[in-house]
């Protein structure tokens, strides 16, 4: 990353923290389940449309920093490795669409 970018991914930061947060408080526990992605795409849409890819970057980076920590924690209290939650999930994602 060259300072010029790190200076524009810099400065939407703060504002597209927020934006994860407030993503995560709507879709944590939303029912049904299927509403998830619709929000998280909503979400997208709209950083993309105010801040472009610039603004999608910063989103996958905050998501990604909040998933490590969550599954670290989650990994923790459940006495399994990182690799072991990650295993769990990816069964669940895989059981959920074995349709196809």
């Amino acid at each position: 990353m060259d300072e010029e970018e790190d200076r524009r991914l810099r400065a939407i930061a703060p504002e597209i923290s927020h934006v994860t947060i407030g993503l995560m408080r709507t879709t944590v526990g939303l029912e049904p389940a299927e509403r998830v992605p619709e929000e998280a795409l909503a979400v997208a849409d709209a950083v993309l449309a105010k801040h472009g890819t610039d603004g999608l970057r910063v989103l996958v980076m905050s998501l990604a920093g909040w998933t490590a920590v969550g599954i670290e924690t989650i990994a923790q209290l459940s006495r399994k490795t990182s690799e072991a939650v990650i295993d769990d999930i990816e069964l669940t994602c895989l059981e959920a669409n074995a349709e196809g």
